[in-house]
């Protein structure tokens, strides 16, 4: 056994060298336009982290050991990026134990044949007692004997991230309750078998609890939830429940026991009808109009796939949300119709300043314009896939708010025109940092117009599948003040190869530039504005989508990547150049 022990120590310090790792994207808010990887994919863009990398022979690790880098022993709180086996994790713990082991890891992916088991698990216990936060994705090799020992020997764990497990039930749950009193995050995600007994023994032990989220566990009901906030529902903070089969009994006790709930979401809760949601003629505590009273200190309430919310509840929120709510959401909540009758404005809600309507098909222009006299200090709107809206509702919207819009994004709201987008533009020019119009088609160069006159601040900008020309770009590109450093074209039928000289303009200063389905550019522009690129902005240009023409580019700024690879097996791939410029582009 000393021999074994021998043999995984060396493993670990002689042929596992580490490099560092830079942020993928110097500004991570800036990514969500181009960074579009499958469901399948699973990467990490950390800073200052380490990434192990196979090496060439021992002789080579060798020599990295002479110039003193880091190994694992000195190591302890890293998540390594690897195949994830037994025998790995059983070095993992050995390699570590000198120094308390690891404080953080994750498993993600399994093989069947190959991948880890209970026995690793075991072997991370016994080594590992600092371990903090523990998350496993689907690991269906993994069950209660694993993670009970992960209970006993891990009695600092905080964090617990359980997701596709369906050998984990009830039994290891309440050994991580009752060994682990400093577990402040739960999350519990498609684990078939884990039901209301882990719930209740969660916030019956559990007194420094703050954060909760469980999606489709079909084993958790009302039961669960009841348990759960009678016991520790002074502490929680932050609450996700979606598709779960829960009714407006679990909303009656969060709205009584969740006094500290700061940010609620729910979503996909089929057998939560419009009475759960308002108060009843009776005077019943139950709806989600005396939870919004009831909890004065929430501040964010997302609302997704609840069918049974109306315009009522959706107005009721609003009326009765005192001082403290700043972000409300709506997602694909088709329960929620148009207004047909004149609202009064009992009291208007000035705290909330983000509020998001997404694809609920029914709400059109008398929504939108009560919302502007509503709430009128907002500075973050989107109104995502709303086909009924048209500048008749959204115009008004724009005019009543008194604080200036900062973030807006109408991508997919067909019918709204110039008029609406310019008035945005015009009135919150001073502050707006991004505007997505993406999918807008009676949008002009008019907004353009607009835009490089007012919106100096401007930091992304998306018309997409616009109706916009050559002219608008040359309007954008003679604006010196104009520091743009996202800007997407994608599918404008009218942009041409005339714009070419615009774009290497804008381009200065850009960090990410979409020209896909632009039918209108030929494929040799973009090979020059791509060049022109590379050498001017002494950038990293990273190329997604088709094959850049099967030319091949010698400039050291140039980087040419396909982001479709997954992981498998357990392993997470990582990327990692430090910074760069990006061209999207198709034929």
């Amino acid at each position: 056994m000393e021999e074994c022990l021998l043999s995984l120590r060396r493993l670990v310090t002689k042929k596992w060298c580490f490099l560092p790792l830079g942020s993928f994207y110097p500004n991570p808010k800036k990514s969500s336009l181009f960074s579009s990887l499958g469901q399948s994919v699973d990467v990490y863009f950390l800073s200052r982290k380490r990434i192990r990398v196979a090496a060439p022979s021992v002789a080579a690790c060798e020599s990295f050991e002479q110039k003193q880098q880091p190994s694992i022993e000195v190591l302890p709180d890293e998540c390594l990026f690897e195949k994830a086996t037994d025998a790995r994790h059983a070095a993992i713990a050995v390699g570590t134990a000198s120094h308390g082991g690891l404080g953080k890891l994750s498993i993600r992916g399994n093989n069947p044949c190959r991948g880890v088991t209970d026995a690793g698990l075991k072997a991370i216990a016994r080594g590992c007692p600092s371990l903090r936060d523990l998350s496993l994705w689907n690991v269906s090799s993994v069950g209660d004997e694993g993670l009970s020992k992960i209970a006993h020997g891990c009695h600092l764990l905080e964090k617990l991230d359980l997701c596709q497990c369906p050998a984990v039930t009830d039994k290891s749950l309440l050994d991580i309750a009752k060994n682990c009193p400093n577990l402040t995050s739960l999350t519990i995600d498609s684990c078939s078998n884990i039901g209301n007994e882990s719930l209740q023994a969660v916030g019956r032990y559990c007194p420094n609890l703050k954060v909760i989220a469980v999606n489709n566990c079909s084993l958790i009901g009302d039961q669960g939830i009841s348990g759960l906030f009678s016991s520790a529902g002074h502490v929680l903070i932050k609450v996700k429940f979606q598709a779960l089969n829960i009714s407006d009994v679990s909303l009656a006790v969060i709205g009584h026991y969740g006094i500290a709930v700061t940010d609620l979401a729910l979503g996909g809760l089929r057998s939560v009808k419009e009475r759960s949601f308002w108060v009843m003629g009776n005077g019943q505590d139950n709806g989600l109009v005396a939870f919004v009273k009831a909890s004065v200190l929430l501040e964010n309430l997302p609302l997704e796939e609840c069918h049974g919310i109306t315009q009522t509840g959706f107005f009721g929120v609003l009326f009765n949300c005192g001082k403290k709510l700043e972000a409300l959401s709506l997602g694909n909540c088709f329960g929620v119709k148009d207004l047909t009758y004149a609202c009064p404005l009992v009291a208007r809600c000035n705290s909330v300043q983000s509020l998001a309507i997404r694809n609920c098909p029914v709400v059109g222009n008398a929504t939108i314009a009560v919302l502007g006299r509503l709430c009128p200090e907002l500075t973050h709107l989107e109104l995502s896939g709303l086909l009924g809206i048209t500048d008749e509702g959204l115009f008004p919207l724009v005019q009543s708010c008194v604080a200036s819009l900062v973030e807006v994004n109408l991508s997919g709201c067909v019918n709204v025109a110039d008029k609406s987008i310019s008035a945005i533009a015009k009135l919150h020019g001073g502050t707006l940092e991004s505007l997505i119009i993406d999918g807008c088609r009676h949008v002009t160069d008019e907004t353009l117009v607009e835009i490089s006159n007012s919106c100096w601040l401007l930091d992304e900008l998306d018309v997409s599948k616009c109706g916009i020309t050559d002219s608008g770009i040359a309007n954008l590109a003679s604006v010196v003040q104009l520091t743009l450093q996202i800007l997407s074209l994608s599918g404008c039928p009218m942009v041409s190869d005339k714009s070419l000289p615009f774009l290497h303009e804008l381009g200065q200063n850009l960090q990410g530039l979409n020209i896909q389905h632009c039918r209108g550019i030929n494929s040799s522009t973009v090979d020059v504005l791509v060049e022109q690129l590379c050498f001017n902005n002494e950038a990293v240009v990273k190329i997604l989508g088709s094959p850049f023409n099967g030319k091949s580019y010698s400039s050291s700024q140039y980087f040419s990547e396909n982001t479709n690879a997954g992981f498998l097996d357990g392993e997470t791939h990582v990327y990692g150049p430090s910074s760069f410029c990006q061209i999207v582009f198709s034929f």
